[in-house]
């Protein structure tokens, strides 16, 4: 006699001896349950509690404002509230020319002295000028004071004096705040470049620089911004655009809600709809590609193929060619011709969700499941900001020239012209270069950020199997009651969610855990993908795409076995590694219907998804480009349309995966507990099917009593 858990070994003269099968009282989910996996829920809560405990660390350490705000050479923030510098949110640098240095890209600093300003300079002057002009007017040397380091009552100090102590600029020019920092204000003359309507300008020291120079200077610090400043306008266009990234999310979530609903109600009006909507959309294509390609058939270009127009960066170069409109119907054609027989094999099987009518709260779920999943990408994203930014101000010597071999060294800034260094090294400066440490804690930043990432897969992957394994009971409920609806319990869903938290949190996290390892792995082979791009040969190039094939083809096998396990576990109360085995045995038993359900049911659904994130992307293009002024004003100046654009197309997609996966774990859990029913019962009398007839005409089952009739 088979374990209670397990399966009949045989299809072929079912092993009736095994207790489910002739148990009359069998009514779907076991009730009197064990927990399972017990040794791997311990392990899951000790992570969650170090989790929680690296949040708290972390949370102690770091400091989000050293994102936020510029630092100056003493490591304080510029417009930080309740200090000195309030008033002051703009850094400025002394010697923009300096910023050619080598040190720029070694240590991310430039190597001069940074001090917060309340505004940067809109004029040409030079410390030398100031002293001249100092004596028939003083206002001008309170402008020039503002960019010193401390206030000085008058230009006394001689220009060696001044470079020593580097308490003033030797020149200040025109500048515009840029990433609440000053760089110059650039402009072209008649196709010269110029800052300030100059060409060329005095640097302070006697020297006479030109506008060129000062760019290259000034690029060599912006090439260190730049992922800042995208990062500044992205943020720029969310504050602008968030209400309106938000209602779009919102009728997506209506839309797939509607959608969800009317397949269980209007399934046979709207897969016809949905079906001649695809197929009309795609035809036009084809006509319109035709018509393109027979417009340019008669032009004298129409020779032009795209190995006679090379490589182009405008991409409507190619749109002038017939070869891409002949290309473009060809795939059309093609993709027609798949969708209406993809289409057409689906037609019943759609119909197997009308378990969703009889459960309407499992529509509800994918809310849940995007509550629990903000709250752990939220609590990942808030530890790793925290993370980066722990530590106190770390100074290093800072060489204009680079020459000095102290260079790199941490310093003390208030000691450092006394020491051995500055002598060694004239010209060296002890600046602000970063935060960190040297405690323990400090030690081990990255390794505490490869946690950090760990275990939010780990928890992301246990949310999801939480939801698959309710859901799954649910719908087994529905399945396993004999009189439909009578028999159904009350409240199938919390009921399943219920068991899964008490008894099998366990099994859960062990199926989360090992597809998190694997989501792990792939993620440090991108990484060092990244980090050694340049290295690498054609063979180390093979190799990393077939390590990255084979982790992609795992990472889709785990899931798949993940899911069917999770139904197992949600029926028969059995820990994680009995329940993938008695899902693989049986769907290897079952191997041709699960291929055809399996691949019918997700092209459906990814065109649902694609139908409901293609229509609110389609107004948000509308909207945000500004077409639709007469209906409704959108924002205007977004430095970027397509950030908020795309964010509302992938959060729609998303959306509409959340609401369409309940609809594809209804499918999948009562296609495997209709194999279970098969394999269990004949139809007769003593052992009647529990599927509905309409079911069984759907999978193309008789039922046995039917065919004594």
């Amino acid at each position: 006699m088979s374990d209670e858990g397990e399966l009949p070994a045989t299809l072929e003269g079912k092993n009736y001896s095994d207790p489910r099968i002739h148990d009359p009282h069998f009514k779907g989910p076991i009730v009197n349950r064990s927990c399972t996996d017990v040794l791997c829920c311990m392990i899951f809560i000790l992570f969650i509690i170090a989790y929680i405990l690296l949040g708290l660390v972390a949370w102690v350490n770091g400091d989000p404002r050293r994102v936020a705000y510029p630092t100056d050479s003493q490591g304080h923030f510029c417009g930080q509230k309740g200090t000195p510098n309030e008033n002051k949110p703009i850094l400025f640098y002394f010697n923009l020319l300096s910023c050619t240095s080598p040190s720029v890209v070694v240590n991310l600093q430039c190597p001069t002295r940074q001090i917060c300003v309340s505004k940067c300079p809109e004029k040409f002057l030079t410390y030398m000028e100031i002293q001249f002009m100092y004596r028939k007017d003083r206002n001008d040397w309170t402008y020039y004071s503002q960019f010193c380091k401390s206030a000085l009552l008058k230009p006394a100090k001689t220009l060696t004096q001044v470079l020593l102590d580097d308490d003033c600029p030797t020149a200040i020019f025109p500048s515009k705040p840029y990433l609440q920092r000053c760089f110059p204000d650039f402009s072209t003359k008649n196709g010269t470049l110029t800052v300030g309507n100059k060409t060329v300008f005095e640097d302070g020291s006697g020297k006479t620089r030109n506008a060129v120079e000062l760019r290259a200077a000034a690029n060599g610090i912006n090439n260190v911004l730049d992922a800042r400043a995208i990062g500044v306008k992205v943020f720029e266009d969310y504050a602008t655009t968030w209400y309106w990234i938000l209602i779009g999310l919102t009728i997506a979530m209506l839309l797939s809600w509607m959608f969800v609903i009317l397949l269980r109600f209007t399934a046979g009006f709207l897969f016809w709809l949905f079906t001649f909507g695809v197929i009309g959309i795609i035809a036009y294509g084809i006509w319109h590609c035709y018509r393109e390609y027979s417009n340019l058939q008669g032009q004298p270009s129409s020779h032009l193929t795209v190995f006679h127009i090379g490589i182009q960066t405008d991409i409507s170069m190619y749109f002038q060619l017939k070869q891409t409109w002949f290309a473009l119907m060809i795939i059309l054609c093609i993709l027609e011709v798949f969708i209406i027989l993809m289409l057409i094999f689906l037609r019943d099987r759609i119909r197997i969700s009308i378990a969703i009518g009889y459960i309407p709260t499992t529509l509800i779920y994918p809310v849940l499941t995007f509550i629990f999943l903000s709250i752990c990408i939220s609590y990942w994203a808030v530890i790793a900001v925290y993370l980066a930014t722990s530590g106190v101000p770390i100074y290093k010597v800072i060489a204009p020239e680079g020459q000095c071999k102290h260079e790199n060294k941490t310093c003390n800034p208030e000691i450092f012209n006394t020491t051995e260094i500055a002598k060694a090294c004239p010209g060296a400066q002890c600046r602000f270069a970063f935060y960190g440490g040297k405690s323990l804690y400090h030690q081990y930043i990255t390794t505490f950020q490869i946690f950090n990432l760990f275990v939010f897969l780990w928890l992301i992957n246990f949310v999801i199997a939480l939801g698959q394994c309710a859901l799954a009971g649910a719908f087994a409920s529905y399945y396993w009651a004999l009189k439909k609806p009578d028999d159904i319990p009350p409240y199938p869903l919390f009921t399943a969610f219920g068991r899964a938290i008490r008894y099998h949190t366990g099994s859960l996290a062990f199926g989360s855990l090992i597809l998190a390892v694997v989501q792990m792995f792939r993620l440090i082979l991108e990484y060092l993908d990244k980090r050694l791009k340049q290295a690498q040969n054609n063979i180390s190039k093979f190799l990393k795409c077939c390590l990255r094939c084979c982790f992609w083809c795992l990472e889709k096998a785990v899931k798949f076995l993940n899911r069917n396990a999770y139904v197992m576990i949600a029926i028969y109360g059995k820990n994680f590694c009995r329940s993938a085995r008695d899902a693989f045995n049986l769907l290897m038993r079952n191997i041709l219907k699960v291929a055809v359900m399996d691949r019918v049911t997700d092209f459906v659904l990814i065109l649902g998804k694609i139908l409901v994130a293609g229509c609110i992307g389609v107004l948000a293009f509308l909207l945000f480009t500004e077409r639709l002024p007469m209906i409704i004003a959108g924002p205007t100046s977004l430095n970027y349309y397509w950030v908020p654009l795309l964010t509302v197309m992938i959060g729609s997609y998303l959306i509409a995966h959340g609401f369409f996966s309940v609809y594809a774990m209804c499918i999948e859990t009562i296609f495997i507990c209709f194999l279970e029913d098969l394999e269990r019962n004949d139809g007769s009398a003593e052992r009647p099917y529990y599927m509905s007839q309409s079911l069984l005409k759907i999978l193309n089952e008789q039922n046995a009593q039917t065919k004594k009739q």
